[in-house]
Order: C-alpha cells, then sequence, then structure tokens
C-alpha cells in the first residue's frame, strides 16, 4: 500500500516529512493544484518493486525542492494529466532514476507539459533522467528540460523509450504512440555505467522532435567507450556533447 496520498488539494505545502519503507509508492500527489514540497527524505531498499519516491498524477503547478530519495523504483515519476511541474536539489539513488512516464499503457491517452528537473544528482541508478511511453497510445509529452544534473555510476543516463513494456514478452507492435517533443538536456555530466550513455528509442511512425542536447559530457566507467544509440529522433546539438549521435540535426 501508498505511504501517503494527497489527493485533490488545493494550495498545498508539504515539508520536512521522512518516510520509510512504503510497500508500493511512498508520497503521491493527485489531481492537485499549487503544491509547494519541501525537504522529503524517502528510503526503501533498492531491490523494493513500485516504490517510487514521489508520484505526481494528474497535478499542475508544483513546485518540489530539496528532497532525498532513494527507493528500489522512479525517485520521482510524472504521468499523464500534470503539468507546470518543478523539481529541483533532489538527490536520487538507489532507485529507477527520474521518469516522465509511463504514458500511454493500454492504448491511452496520456498528457504531460512544462517540466524542468533542474540541479539534481543521480547515483548508482538504473536511469538517470527518462521519458517513457507505451506503444498504442496517444497524446503528447512536451517543453521538457532537464539541467544541471551530474550522475555517478548511472545505468541509462539518458534515455527516450517510446517503446516501453514491462513484460518478459515482447510487446506487439503497433503505430500510434505518445509525441514526445521539445525536450532539452542542458549541462549534464557524470559518468556512465552502461557502454550506452544516450538512448533515444523513438516511434518509427511518431519521431521525436526537438530534441536539443547542450553541454552534455557523459564518461563510461573505467576503461569502457561510451556511445549514443538513436533511432527515429531529430536532434539540435549546442555546445560540446559528449558521446555524440551519428543521427542529428
Amino acid at each position: 500500500m501508498q505511504a501517503v496520498t494527497f489527493n485533490e488539494c488545493t494550495n498545498l505545502r508539504v515539508s520536512s516529512l521522512r518516510i520509510k519503507d512504503a510497500q508500493q509508492m511512498h508520497v503521491i500527489f493527485q489531481k492537485c493544484v499549487n503544491v509547494k514540497a519541501f525537504n522529503l527524505l524517502v528510503t526503501a531498499p533498492g531491490n523494493s518493486p513500485n516504490t517510487d519516491g514521489i508520484h505526481v498524477t494528474g497535478t499542475q503547478n508544483i513546485y518540489i525542492n530539496n528532497c532525498v530519495i532513494g527507493t528500489g523504483d522512479d525517485c520521482i515519476s510524472i504521468v499523464s494529466g500534470s503539468k507546470n511541474v518543478r523539481a529541483t536539489g533532489i538527490t536520487c539513488g538507489p532507485g529507477h532514476g527520474i521518469s516522465i512516464g509511463s504514458l500511454g499503457a493500454g492504448n491511452s491517452a496520456a498528457y504531460v507539459s512544462n517540466v524542468i528537473i533542474n540541479k539534481a544528482t543521480l547515483s548508482g541508478t538504473d536511469n538517470g533522467v527518462r521519458i517513457k511511453t507505451w506503444q498504442g497510445g496517444s497524446g503528447y509529452a512536451k517543453n521538457i528540460k532537464f539541467q544541471n544534473i551530474v550522475m555517478y555510476n548511472v545505468s541509462n543516463p539518458i534515455i527516450i523509450d517510446q517503446n516501453y513494456c514491462d513484460q518478459e514478452n515482447p510487446c506487439r507492435k503497433q503505430t500510434s504512440a505518445v509525441q514526445v517533443s521539445n525536450v532539452l538536456y542542458q549541462n549534464i555530466r557524470g559518468t556512465s555505467a552502461s557502454n550506452v550513455a544516450m538512448k533515444f528509442d523513438c516511434s518509427q511512425s511518431v519521431p521525436c522532435r526537438q530534441i536539443y542536447l547542450q553541454n552534455v559530457a557523459l564518461k563510461a566507467e573505467e576503461t569502457k567507450q561510451a556511445s549514443s544509440s538513436c533511432a527515429n529522433v531529430i536532434l539540435s546539438y549546442r555546445g560540446d556533447v559528449s558521446p555524440p549521435c551519428s543521427s542529428r540535426s
């Protein structure tokens, strides 16, 4: 069960919560408007499933600041109906990183816009900053900024996955998809635990558009050479970007 759920709240302020070892999600903001969440500490074992730290769903105008989160799932997850989301000063790890999504499951429509993740540190997480959508969905994830982020030994530091599938057998191929557009990755540096430091696995029928990379420096741990994997994405580079994709505009 979830630890704390704030449902349909307006002008909400949450500060200095300490939550440990919830059976599922720790803090949920659901259908809220005008939220400030400060100084939250969320901890759970790295192998505990579905234990998201902060889960934002159907919520508008939320500011999350100065939070330390370590769980077995996403440190922060932002899903459909969320708009004007800002998170700053986030420390994340262990966990699955900071995620927008998943979106579009079960051929559903999903809408997320105006998200800023700024000044975050991620250590030893399965992902860094991630956007994940299911095939067959519709809607959009747009106007998103990931800025001033440091990663240490993170698998998949930067990833957009429009072919997300959480089952053992491959999911059925579908042509519709949630449109991912106008995403900025700015001032991101650190080390990747995997060879592929940046992965853009976008939809063939609904490619990722307006994806901007500015001052990105990701290196592989130890002596491995980091690379990028890019499919069905329109990229623009600003400043130095390493490792670069072969696909760019």
